[in-house]
């Protein structure tokens, strides 16, 4: 072809993807500015208010852009258009329904680590992965892993020892390292005892990799991947990246190497005869397992399963326990309450188990009500493949509508005084009547989070051991303490407490 045709070919097809463009764009355009939102700007689209905020006074202002606007609001991000919900009929649109579950353009920020697994992946792929991996949630299975919640937690009672000196001190990197040791041992089958060992590489890249996320997420001039590969942020994420990826490809060949010479063919039953305990199956041996059995996943697959778990299993369980804590710090009434419920527990069990766990009623409304006012996800995010409408608006295929889950719960219509801690608004008789998408912190619908019964258990065996055994007041306050609002909802500097040991 000479260069004259060519060129004229080329200069066509541009004139045409550019003009389809600007008619995609003009439709998402036209329904869009429809709907309530801060005036928009070229180029900051709305969110020049923004720019200049630290991300404490973030969480402030956009919970009262929100309610400003509601139930529904329209938000620009330079060109790429946001749609906001939080009444609950929306929500239940939105997160209810088996079409559109495509995560937002903003996943995208994680997919180098985490590949296709649950959290990012779409489609056929999506519905094949958690209809294998739904089973392996089974309550038989979860059972097997409150041996592992209970020693971590023992440990990490342990260790705060030395901090049960009255003194005020941090106690969010403790909370963090007990639960990566949980993770890491019931997904992956190996001890990285970062309770003992903060320093360890791995643990040290998962800090890095998820700090970097968060960085990049935060800044928009480090999403586009040519720049952010060419910057320091860039270079230091992929050596986390590197190191995170060699050790999880070791540990699946490992896995599986012992898989073949039938050493993991019966571990639900086997007992090691060295040291008498019952071996355990993680999370990877039943992907083997099934990969085996049903031909269900390729080891980049695995790879990218285990990843996720690793990423979604610690981080918000983290913040989850936190908050549980920050709020039952202060408010010194219901955790003395709570102390009596757990002392209760302790005298009619030894250790903890699932079955136990259920007498701690208290307790778990404790978590659900912290989970309420402090979500560990404040939002989540759809990517439409249809149009569809909410609140009376049509809303277009290509936008991002986002679940401001932060918001939702605490609606006023839905909660009085929403923004007090009050855990007997889960008492049966006060959430029959609630509408079933005003709480949502695991999400639901088809991609509600897979491993919500597994969070709860660890959240509530970590919390029993340390209420157990140490009365906790908060140093900070709902007005002092400032949340940043990220893929994880976090206390900006920690969470600050004393440490009294209960006698």
């Amino acid at each position: 072809m000479d260069p004259f045709n060519l060129l004229l070919i080329t200069v066509t097809v541009l004139i045409l993807y550019f003009s389809l463009e600007f008619l995609l764009r003009d439709r998402i355009t036209k329904y869009v500015d429809k709907i309530p939102g801060p005036i928009k700007l070229p180029i900051f689209g709305t969110t020049w208010p923004l720019l200049f905020l630290p991300k404490s006074v973030m969480f402030i202002v956009s919970k009262d852009v929100l309610r400003s606007y509601g139930p529904i609001m329209r938000s620009w991000l330079g060109r790429e258009p946001a749609i906001h919900c939080i009444e609950p009929e929306n929500v239940e649109i939105i997160l209810n329904n088996s079409i559109q579950i495509t995560k937002s353009k903003m996943y995208k920020i994680v997919h180098p680590w985490l590949g296709d697994g649950l959290l990012t992946s779409a489609g056929e792929k999506w519905h094949k992965h958690r209809k294998f991996i739904t089973p392996t949630f089974h309550f038989k299975i979860l059972e097997n892993f409150v041996d592992i919640f209970v020693e971590k937690s023992q440990k990490l009672v342990e260790i705060l020892k030395v901090k049960a000196d009255g003194d005020i001190f941090n106690i969010y990197p403790y909370i963090t390292r007990c639960t990566l040791d949980i993770i890491c041992e019931t997904a992956m089958g190996v001890k990285i005892n970062a309770l003992d060992n903060p320093e360890n590489e791995y643990i040290k890249s998962i800090y890095g990799i998820t700090k970097l996320t968060m960085k990049r997420l935060t800044t928009p001039l480090l999403h586009p991947d040519f720049i952010f590969y060419k910057t320091p942020f860039g270079k230091e994420y992929n050596k986390y990246l590197t190191i995170l990826h060699n050790f999880t490809k070791q540990v699946i060949q490992d896995r599986k190497k012992a898989f073949k010479n039938d050493h993991l063919h019966s571990l639900n039953t086997s007992i090691d005869e060295d040291i008498g305990i019952k071996k355990r199956q993680a999370f990877l041996d039943l992907f083997i397992e099934m990969s085996n059995k049903e031909n269900a996943f390729t080891d980049e697959e695995i790879k990218e399963q285990v990843d996720t778990f690793m990423f979604e299993g610690h981080d918000t369980t983290t913040a989850a326990i936190n908050w549980a804590l920050f709020l039952l710090g202060n408010h010194q009434d219901i955790q003395d309450k709570v102390y009596e419920e757990v002392n209760q527990v302790f005298q009619n069990y030894e250790n903890l188990t699932i079955n136990s766990l259920n007498d701690l009623k208290l307790l778990e409304r404790c978590c659900k009500e912290a989970l309420r006012l402090y979500p560990s996800v404040p939002a989540i995010g759809r990517e439409l493949t249809r149009d569809i409408e909410l609140g009376g608006y049509l809303v277009p295929a290509d936008c991002t509508v986002a679940v401001e889950i932060l918001s939702l719960h605490r609606n006023p219509k839905v909660y009085s005084n929403p923004d007090n801690f009050d855990p007997d608004r889960f008492l049966p008789e006060n959430t029959k009547n609630r509408h079933p998408y005003a709480y949502v912190p695991f999400s639901a619908g088809p991609r509600n989070c897979i491993g919500q019964k597994f969070a709860i258990y660890e959240e509530k065996i970590i919390l029993a051991y340390i209420l157990k055994n140490y009365k906790i007041t908060s140093t900070q306050t709902e007005e002092t303490i400032k949340p940043m609002v990220e893929l994880i909802l976090r206390p900006k500097d920690g969470l600050f407490i004393k440490l009294e040991p209960r006698v």
